[in-house]
């Protein structure tokens, strides 16, 4: 769920915004405009919570700051992909380490992004380069039911659910958006909800409700599943 040097411009926040920044933001635009937070709900169609969705706020202006993509780590543990979901800003970079005794043969088919990095075991010399968005699956050649996603983004401003289905965007730049919702349980990245929403002077809260399968969940084996030595 990875190059402007961000700390000298995060000393400048107060130590309990850092501890709860969950979006890669630029600081340029919060010089210009007041920084909100906006807080956002997702459900399902039974009004469940929906947790590892991933919201997006694009900016009405269709301005994005120019800065390095944050990048990002994707684990392989007990035959499983973890995290199951991560978000990145188009051009991050991704490093896959496996932490298995087994090795693993980590590909993508997905157009966004095919890859593939073949039978290793720790960590490949050189990360991913995500560098185009859109949603890219993950999978495993050797362990096939190990898979993952990964939604490329052309925004900073993303979050991912927790288990109450909530997350918020801390000191989102105020201005207008269009919030985009997506959960893997939908058919794709262009299946997701959208609303638009003004951030003012004030915190904002959202809710979408998705209409999603709830079979879609796909993992890895049980980690009770005996290795084999591949």
């Amino acid at each position: 769920m990875d190059a402007v040097n961000p700390d000298s411009r995060r000393a400048r926040l107060p130590a309990s915004v850092l501890a709860s920044v969950v979006v890669a933001f630029s600081m340029a635009p919060l010089r210009q405009a007041l920084a909100i937070d906006l807080i956002v709900a997702v459900r399902d169609q039974n009004r469940a919570p929906l947790e590892n969705a991933i919201v997006y706020a694009i900016p009405a202006s269709g301005k994005i700051p120019a800065q390095a993509p944050a990048p990002a780590s994707i684990e392989q543990i007990g035959k499983r992909f973890t995290p199951l979901v991560s978000v990145a800003q188009t051009g991050a970079a991704i490093s896959f380490p496996n932490k298995d005794t087994v090795r693993h043969h980590v590909y993508s088919f997905s157009p966004a992004k095919v890859f593939e990095l073949k039978l290793y075991s720790g960590l490949p010399s050189m990360p991913v380069v995500f560098d185009k968005p859109g949603l890219v699956v993950l999978g495993c050649n050797i362990h096939d039911r190990m898979i993952a996603y990964v939604l490329v983004v052309e925004t900073p401003w993303f979050v991912k659910t927790s288990k109450d289905g909530a997350a918020r965007f801390t000191a989102l730049p105020a201005g207008n958006y269009e919030l985009k919702a997506w959960h893997y349980g939908l058919p794709g990245p262009d299946a997701a909800a959208a609303k638009m929403v003004s951030v003012t002077n004030s915190a904002t809260e959202v809710n979408f409700q998705l209409p999603i399968d709830t079979g879609a969940k796909r993992i890895a084996p049980d980690v009770s599943t005996p290795e084999r030595p591949d």
